[in-house]
C-alpha cells in the first residue's frame, strides 16, 4: 500500500472493521467529513453519534449528511468529546465500533478555539470504556497551532500506556512531509478470546 496522508490512512483502517449495524463515534464534528464516512460505512441501520462545541461544525455536519442523504443515521450533541460518557446511551456501552477524532481546530473556523490536552484525554478515556471487542479508535492530530505538538505528545503517552495484553496502539505519520506534522494513532481493542474450556 502506497503511503498515504495520516487521516487516509486511518480511514483505511476503519473502513475494514466498520460494519453495516454498527454504532460509531464522530468525536470532533467539524465540517462533516468524518460523519459522512461512518454514517455510510454503518448503513442502513447503524447509528453515528456525533459531538462538537461550536455551533458552527453541528451546522456544517448537519448540512453535510443532509446531502448525502444519511441524517437518519445520526445524532449530533452539542457537546465536548470529554462528555461523551454522558452523552451515549447506556444501550451503546461497550458496543461502540470505531471512535474517530480530529484533533486541532476547526477548518474555515475561528482558529482559536482548539482541542486541548486535557479534555482529549479524559475524552479517549470515555471512548475506551464504550468500545466493543474488535472495535478501534482512530485520532489524527494536527500540530500546526499552539498547543498542537503538546495535544500530540498526550497522545502518544496515553496510547504508549495501554495494556498489550487488551490493546493494540500504532502510530502513523509521513516523516518527510513539509511542514508541521500530522499524526495518525489508532487503537485496536482486542477481540475476546474464545473460551478454552
Amino acid at each position: 500500500m502506497p503511503a498515504t496522508a495520516a487521516l487516509t490512512f486511518a480511514k483505511a483502517l476503519l473502513a475494514h472493521i466498520l460494519r453495516p449495524g454498527d454504532i460509531a463515534v464522530d468525536a470532533t464534528a467539524g465540517n462533516g467529513h468524518d460523519a459522512v464516512f461512518l454514517a455510510r460505512r454503518v448503513a442502513p441501520d447503524g447509528l453515528v453519534h456525533c459531538c462538537d462545541i461550536q455551533p458552527a461544525a453541528l451546522d456544517s455536519t448537519r448540512a453535510r449528511l443532509a446531502a448525502a442523504g444519511l441524517s437518519d443515521l445520526a445524532r449530533l450533541h452539542a457537546a465536548g468529546h470529554e462528555r461523551l460518557a454522558d452523552i451515549l446511551p447506556a444501550a451503546a456501552r461497550g458496543r461502540v465500533r470505531a471512535v474517530v477524532f480530529n484533533l486541532g481546530y476547526l477548518p474555515g473556523g475561528d482558529e482559536t478555539v482548539t482541542t486541548r490536552p486535557e479534555t482529549t484525554l479524559a475524552a479517549l478515556e470515555a471512548a475506551r470504556a464504550v468500545l466493543c471487542p474488535g472495535g478501534a479508535i482512530a485520532v489524527v492530530c494536527y500540530t500546526g497551532h499552539p498547543g498542537g505538538p503538546a495535544e500530540a505528545r498526550a497522545v502518544a503517552g496515553w496510547c504508549a500506556g495501554l495494556p498489550f495484553a487488551a490493546r493494540r496502539a500504532a502510530r502513523y505519520e509521513l516523516v518527510n512531509k513539509p511542514g508541521d506534522a500530522i499524526i495518525a494513532f489508532f487503537v485496536e481493542k482486542l477481540p475476546a478470546k474464545p473460551d478454552a474450556g
